[in-house]
């Protein structure tokens, strides 16, 4: 029987995916079609995220990897809640380039910070990509080095052109967000206010739309 570590970032989207799972510590224990599944919500960036794997890997080789969770879309084309396959990442620290085991789907470009609306349309035109997270690079490489497959879901929580405040200032050195911190800031800065909740909206709907997607295709990958 096949077993697959899925690294998420954040609880939040992970929730839908493994409802009704075996939760023990930070890991949830589940299973897909025919395959045993491990997951974990590790944190943003890169180093939460070689982190992560390295938890889900602690009981033995496993036969995939599988980054998923929110991304920000940087095309007009790619809105929120879409959940997206994922056939390409690209790590903007390196340049590297990691297909993932999916040949057809979108390509994402990962980033070490939140990107800002004001950086979404250089980047999109640099690289060439319609989505950007902060973990899917690290995973791939890891993937890469362990010689094992590799697949990517991600579900789009805020548009291209949606103006949000600069989350990097709140995240914490576990790649957490501060959310006291946060709170108090945006309950200063009324004009984020419609805008963080559309993004709360967003967020749960693509959590939900990605639980079904990552099901739907990990099955079709263990027939």
């Amino acid at each position: 029987m096949k077993r697959i570590g899925i690294i998420a970032a954040l609880s939040g989207e992970l929730k839908p995916l493994v409802q009704g799972w075996e939760k023990r510590g930070q890991t949830y224990r589940g299973r897909i079609g025919g395959m045993d599944c491990i997951a974990i919500a590790g944190g943003m960036g890169a180093e939460a995220a070689a982190h992560a794997c390295n938890r889900v890997m602690v009981d033995g080789p496993l036969d995939a990897l599988v980054s998923i969770g929110w991304a920000g879309s940087l095309s007009c084309g790619l809105k929120p809640p879409h959940a997206c396959v994922v056939s390409e990442v690209i790590d903007g620290r390196t340049q590297e380039s990691y297909p993932t085991n999916w040949p057809e789907g979108q390509r994402l470009l990962t980033t070490n910070h939140v990107v800002r609306h004001e950086e979404k349309r250089e980047l999109a035109a640099q690289f060439q990509v319609p989505l950007v997270d902060m973990e899917a690079a690290t995973v791939a490489r890891i993937a890469q080095e362990k010689q094992i497959a590799f697949y990517c879901f991600k579900g789009i929580s805020d548009g291209s052109n949606d103006k949000l405040p600069d989350f990097n200032r709140f995240l914490g050195k576990n790649g957490q967000l501060r959310m006291a911190p946060f709170v108090i800031y945006a309950l200063l800065h009324p004009q984020y206010w419609a805008a963080l909740s559309q993004l709360g909206r967003n967020s749960k709907a693509a959590a939900f739309n990605l639980a079904t997607l990552v099901t739907e295709s990990l099955r079709q990958q263990s027939r």
